[in-house]
């Protein structure tokens, strides 16, 4: 059971995904997590089996990959899903001319998941739809 990751049209799945772990999981607003950026974001899904169980959202923003909305279902965490998805998203990220590095607002508690794949702190901590969190930043 290996799980397949790559981009998808299907935004419903990865709203579902994030639904479950943001709002429903971790007491997020649904008005902090759905935006109107899902429309001009790439986004992976990892599916295991043809199930939907991680997603992750890939935005452009000048020489910046920014990674967000990474999520992975209760059931399946502990697998390394969601590593692969950062790496996923550093490989599509990586051969884009002009881009420099990828960036992620990383929740705290979180932090040495991100420093462990090549990600390093910076600014300062700020507050994000009630979860402290930390910007941070792999150069290429």
């Amino acid at each position: 059971m290996t799980p397949i990751i790559a981009a998808t049209d299907d935004i419903a799945a990865c709203v579902a995904l994030r639904r479950r772990v943001f709002i429903e999981e971790q007491g997020i607003a649904e008005a902090d997590e759905i935006d109107d950026l899902d429309a001009e974001a790439i986004h992976l899904l990892a599916t295991l089996d043809g199930r939907p169980v991680g997603t992750a959202r890939l935005l452009l923003r000048g020489d910046t990959g920014k990674i967000g909305r990474v999520c992975v279902l209760p059931e399946m965490r502990g697998l390394g899903l969601g590593a692969e998805l950062i790496r996923a998203g550093i490989a599509h990220f990586r051969p884009m001319p002009g881009v420099t590095r990828a960036r992620l607002g990383a929740q705290c508690h979180a932090m040495g998941f991100y420093a462990k794949l090549g990600f390093t702190p910076v600014g300062e901590i700020y507050d994000d739809a009630g979860i402290p969190h930390q910007d941070m930043i792999l150069p290429f």
